[in-house]
């Protein structure tokens, strides 16, 4: 078994990382006098671990060197990671006075939550673990001892402001950042990277290259896309429509808002009211903007009589959703509250379900083989249990038959993926996809989702061969995920150097001297209405002037005309990536050029 199929809870760097936590949790502790440090929870993340305090006075950088020293010493006293088993009584004696932790405690006396604030299944356990003179509530699993974590293999990375259990209304706390890996290298490569990141950030390049911008007057997470982002938008939904054609979809589009009753019925109200903008009342009635596509492509559906010779049905729409995110939880592209999807909808019958299930996971895989996505991991995500009437639809028998679906067409497509519980839609379970930028940063793409439950709320039905009616079952898809969180992950990817066919600008004109102007204005204008984005600069700025602000906006080809150009009808190429081509013919660089676009090539 690989190490992407491992569950990162059962590796040994979720291990090392969560051991650093607590290290840190004590090497914070005392910096303060007994008692004056409040701790809350310290898991592992990602790349590292996190504890959240309330301490005296607030944490700077100036402290990360004394913190981290102190862990090394804490490391080098190779302290085991001893566990206790206790009583809420007992638990609850230990941290006195630590009033978040005692909030924790009586979760887990109550049975509802973990000392993560998590839903808890089966038999509940207060247990301890305690390393040198630090004992946090805790049930694992940590390395052995503390001289097995490599002492220059970690770092004190930020800190950062947290509402205890994540909510505005309770403590602020501060959440101090570590990451943690086996050695220096693996160290010295996840800083570098983060570097990197900086430089490829979305927001960052969004604003250089003209893409897109966010306004307070307009309101926050609600994305405007210049005439430069819009190519990149237009280009993946032209994209999107030749891949689903292929894959017989059909397209269809529907309203912006909706009465109330259509999401009471689909299942989204009351349960989704928080995600949602609130209702506009019209009429005696209360209205929403749409959250999302499906159940109107319901409603398509079943405005006509269906039969299995129908099915199965792919319904496509690119409508734009709009969802209440937090401000909390905005950020760039990545989370927005008005957002366009290449969203479709699979009607099938049970016998149809792994095929079409399948050429989704299919489509996946072409665009990451368009995009140069070469690392990438498909989860199913199952439901709880104790969900099932909350969380879930309550239906035991269904969720292990679909869930048992996706697992054995997976298997049967050959498809490598990892199972996760509790983390299924509401309505079936589904597989959720993550996807690596060219620098390994990771991300979340989108999700191919069954839903066994709503099309029966519907009343959705089609005639089967024997002449009887049944209910299908609907794969909800949308493999480019939203536009933004798409172009934003791209620009990161790409860092702004994007494939020629993505581009918000092919080429770029650019004449020696002003008598070279009326050449490069009409090679730009051929170019043009040839359909390439292709702009003449005839502005006052000198030619070098003009190249390095081509080059700045990542314009894949520029074409420098001069005498010699002018008077032999070609032109002199020069790339994004700095190779140069003197003397080439106008139609042979056109027909380059309209390979590259037409084949959407990743090369220049």
């Amino acid at each position: 078994m690989s190490e992407l199929t491992i569950p990162y809870e059962e590796t040994e760097i979720y291990k090392v990382r969560h051991s650093l936590a607590h290290i840190m949790a004590q090497a914070v502790s005392e910096l303060f006098e007994p008692g004056e440090a409040k701790i809350a929870i310290g898991p592992p993340i990602d790349t590292g671990f996190y504890y959240d305090f309330e301490l005296p006075r607030q944490l700077t950088p100036e402290d990360f060197k004394g913190i981290e020293k102190r862990m090394r010493q804490i490391i080098g006293g190779k302290h085991p990671f001893e566990k206790r088993i206790v009583t809420a009584e007992e638990a609850k004696a230990e941290f006195a006075g630590q009033e978040f932790k005692i909030d924790l405690i009586e979760g887990l006396e109550a049975g509802g939550v973990d000392e993560y604030g998590e839903p808890l299944e089966g038999d509940v356990e207060i247990s301890f673990y305690t390393h040198d003179t630090f004992t946090d509530l805790c049930r694992g699993p940590h390395v052995e001892h503390t001289g097995q974590i490599n002492p220059s293999a970690f770092k004190i990375m930020s800190i950062a402001g947290a509402y205890w259990r994540g909510d505005e209304k309770n403590a602020q706390l501060q959440r101090v950042y570590g990451t943690g890996w086996k050695n220096k290298d693996e160290l010295k490569a996840h800083i570098q990277m983060l570097e990197e990141a900086k430089k490829r950030d979305h927001r960052k390049l969004g604003r250089e290259l003209d893409l897109f911008s966010f306004d307070e007057e307009v309101g926050p997470g609600l994305p405007l896309w210049t005439p430069r982002g819009t190519v990149i938008i237009d280009e993946l939904e032209k994209l999107a429509k030749e891949v689903e054609r292929r894959h017989g979809y059909k397209q269809v589009r529907t309203p912006h808002l909706t009465k109330e009753d259509l999401f009471i019925r689909s299942g989204h109200l009351p349960y989704y009211a928080e995600g949602m903008y609130p209702p506009m009342e019209l009429d005696g009635s209360n209205y929403y903007v749409k959250p999302m596509n499906c159940p109107f492509h319901h409603k398509i559906f079943a405005s006509s009589h269906r039969s299995y010779r129908d099915l199965p049905l792919r319904l496509g729409e690119y409508g734009t959703c709009y969802r209440y995110e937090k401000s909390g939880e905005l950020f760039g592209l990545m989370r927005v509250r008005s957002m366009q999807m290449n969203d479709a909808h699979i009607y099938v019958s049970e016998a149809q379900f792994e095929e079409e299930f399948m050429d989704v996971i299919d489509i996946y895989k072409e665009y990451f083989e368009l995009f140069g996505i070469e690392k990438y991991v498909m989860q199913l995500s199952l439901h709880a249990a104790d969900g099932l009437g909350k969380k879930y639809v309550d239906n035991e028998a269904l969720w292990i038959k679909t869930e048992g679906m996706v697992r054995q067409a997976m298997i049967n497509g050959g498809v490598p993926f990892v199972e996760e519980k509790d983390e299924a839609a509401f309505y079936g379970p589904k597989i959720d996809v993550q996807i690596w930028s060219a620098i390994g940063r990771e991300f979340s793409l989108a999700t191919n989702q069954v839903d066994f439950a709503v099309p029966e709320r519907f009343d959705l039905t089609f005639v089967n061969a024997e002449g009887e009616e049944e209910t299908p079952l609907c794969i909800h898809r949308a493999p480019l995920s939203t536009h933004e969180r798409m172009v934003g992950f791209l620009i990161e990817h790409y860092a702004g150097k994007f494939p020629v066919w993505l581009s918000p600008e092919h080429v770029r004109v650019i004449p020696i001297t002003d008598a070279h102007a009326d050449y490069a204005k009409k090679l730009a204008d051929d170019l043009y209405n040839q359909g390439f984005r292709a702009e003449a600069d005839l502005g006052d700025k000198r030619m070098n002037a003009k190249i390095r602000d081509a080059q700045k906006m990542q314009v894949p080809y520029m074409l420098v005309v001069g005498d010699a150009e002018v008077e032999n009808g070609t032109v002199s190429l020069r790339k994004r990536d700095g190779s140069q081509q003197d003397g080439l013919p106008v139609a042979e660089f056109t027909a380059m050029l309209k390979e590259k676009v037409e084949t959407r090539s990743p090369e220049l």
